[in-house]
């Protein structure tokens, strides 16, 4: 299965995995065995406050490791997320200081093992690639009745690093949030829906494009979110 994810990506830069393929994928790094607090923690996530449309709609929490090719990851100081205005014209050229990762999770079992198999696989894409920096984002999109909640507001993007993992956490009573993968001419590569927790997009951020469609509540009366971790991967040396 990994030796197959990997020749997709190669091939065609992107790949949507399911839960049944990306959960072994994930467990031969290590285990998962605090998962249950892991997705309870997007539960104790901080409001957004640099949305550019005004929305309220998007929480978060943010941390920053360093990944060499071998040897522990290890998490760096908090500090803001930064992209430019090349790649996020909505909210680029600023540094945004987001709520942290908990310890907890940031330390636990889960995140351990998802950022392994992570260098695991960008490694082996990028063997001459000695050291990583590694930025992780708890996203929570909330939709409430008469206002959509929008997973990519800046709308189809690269985030400037070299790949990316967005990695579903858990989904509830929402209708839509369709990913669609486009080349960098603007064509339409792939589209596809993150159901299940575990469910997988990944992408070489410097071969394509993503974005996901607004998500709104199936039931207008109950909690609606989408929960997802992105974890980017970039080249330091």
């Amino acid at each position: 299965m990994f030796a197959a994810l990997q020749s997709t990506l190669t091939r065609v830069g992107f790949a949507f995995v399911e839960a049944s393929t990306m959960r072994p994928i994930i467990e031969a790094s290590g285990p998962l065995t605090d998962w249950t607090a892991f997705a309870d923690s997007w539960n104790q996530l901080e409001l957004d406050t640099y949305m550019a449309d005004g929305g309220r709609y998007r929480k978060r929490r943010h941390a920053v490791f360093t990944a060499p090719a071998h040897g522990p990851i290890v998490r760096e100081a908090h500090q803001p997320h930064y992209q430019s205005t090349d790649y996020n014209p909505l909210h680029g050229g600023i540094e945004r200081w987001f709520a942290p990762v908990l310890d907890e999770i940031a330390n636990g079992p889960t995140l351990t093992t998802i950022l392994a198999c992570c260098r695991s696989l960008f490694g082996s894409l990028a063997p001459q690639t000695r050291t990583w920096k590694v930025e992780v984002h708890q996203f929570r999109i909330e939709a409430r009745t008469g206002q959509e909640g929008r997973p990519t507001p800046e709308g189809l993007h690269r985030d400037g690093v070299d790949y990316v993992l967005v990695l579903l956490v858990n989904r509830r009573n929402i209708a839509s949030g369709v990913t669609g993968i486009r080349d960098l001419h603007g064509d339409e590569l792939s589209s596809f829906t993150l159901t299940n927790p575990l469910d997988a997009a990944i992408v070489d951020d410097q071969r394509v494009a993503h974005g996901v469609t607004p998500v709104e509540p199936i039931a207008p009366d109950e909690p609606a979110h989408r929960d997802v971790l992105v974890v980017t991967f970039a080249r330091r040396t």
